[in-house]
């Protein structure tokens, strides 16, 4: 009786052990799967070998165009650049604002507990140091053309395990820049294209992105022969007597900051040199400030939407 009163449960046990193993098991299958995973390599734009354990699981990206690359790319984007011009990249209104490439808040990625940080060439080595020492590790990249974003989309797709997302995103890209070559008809308007900040007010150069996307949109660009700054390779001092000669059909603004301040001090400025009244651009009233957060920094996977903007301006400038 004794037997038969316990048998079920003794089967009851034996079925228990047998799925609990089998669980271990499963388990330890996935650990072990996880575990074999590569760790990543990455050759940033520095040259630099960066290495991750796995793939990055708490982005921060000290720029806009490198936050709306991980976007896009489906990334756990868990910091993204403060904003100075009031605007948000969409899908990003809920992420903490960490700081810029100029300024990092070490202890606002700290607290995120940062895995990978996308900073700038030129501006954030200086901060390797100070990102590793909080565990992070630093991928640089920089955005002075069209050809860096899709090499900027290659490199984050290759971090994030990603690929196939990124070749679709840089061939969206590519058709962009076609579909804008197409388009074109006619001459090619003068353009001088300004990069402005209340009191401060350089010509940009075509190694500068706004100057490759100026170029691609079927510019030309009257500054291109201008001499470099050597602090901001990218532009040049505005020199009155060339753009005089030059005479652009259309004067461009681009600012990080509030677009009419930076118009209406450009203006007065235009105004105490008399010798710009005469300038075809102040002329017939063609001096246009570009959307901030197209132009005024590293659009991103957008970069396509300001191509097409400069390319309805010149449409525009031509159907006059």
């Amino acid at each position: 009786m004794v037997k038969q009163w316990h048998a079920p449960l003794l089967l009851l046990t034996l079925c228990a052990l047998l799925l609990t193993a089998c669980g271990s098991a499963g388990r330890s299958e996935v650990t072990d799967a996880a575990a074999a995973l590569p760790a990543l390599t990455l050759t940033d734009f520095a040259g630099r070998q960066v290495k991750f354990p796995s793939v990055p699981q708490h982005i921060v990206a000290l720029g806009n165009g490198e936050a709306d690359i991980i976007i896009a790319l489906g990334g756990a984007l868990v910091g993204k650049p403060t904003s100075s011009g009031g605007t948000t990249l969409k899908g990003t209104e809920d992420i903490m604002q960490i700081g810029t490439a100029h300024e990092v808040d070490l202890e606002k990625i700290a607290y995120l507990k940062g895995d990978a940080v996308l900073g700038n060439t030129g501006m954030n080595a200086k901060d390797i140091p100070a990102i590793e020492s909080i565990g992070a590790k630093m991928v640089l990249t920089q955005a002075n053309s069209v050809a860096d974003i899709t090499k900027q989309i290659t490199l984050f797709g290759q971090m994030l395990n990603k690929v196939p997302e990124a070749q679709q995103l840089s061939a969206d890209i590519e058709a962009g820049i076609k579909t804008a070559a197409s388009s074109r008809t006619g001459e090619k308007p003068r353009v001088l294209l300004v990069y402005g900040a209340p009191g401060t007010y350089m010509a940009a150069l075509p190694n500068s992105l706004g100057g490759n996307i100026l170029e691609l949109a079927g510019g030309v660009n009257i500054a291109a022969d201008y001499p470099a700054l050597q602090s901001y390779p990218q532009y040049a001092t505005l020199n009155t007597e060339r753009v005089m000669e030059a005479n652009p059909q259309i004067i461009l603004i681009m600012t990080h900051g509030n677009g009419e301040d930076v118009q209406k001090g450009f203006e007065q400025e235009m105004r105490q040199n008399a010798a710009w009244s005469s300038i075809d651009a102040v002329v017939h009233n063609r001096v246009r400030v570009l959307p901030a957060d197209l132009f005024g920094t590293n659009p991103g996977t957008r970069v396509t939407e300001a191509l097409q903007l400069l390319v309805s301006l010149f449409a525009e400038l031509e159907a006059q």
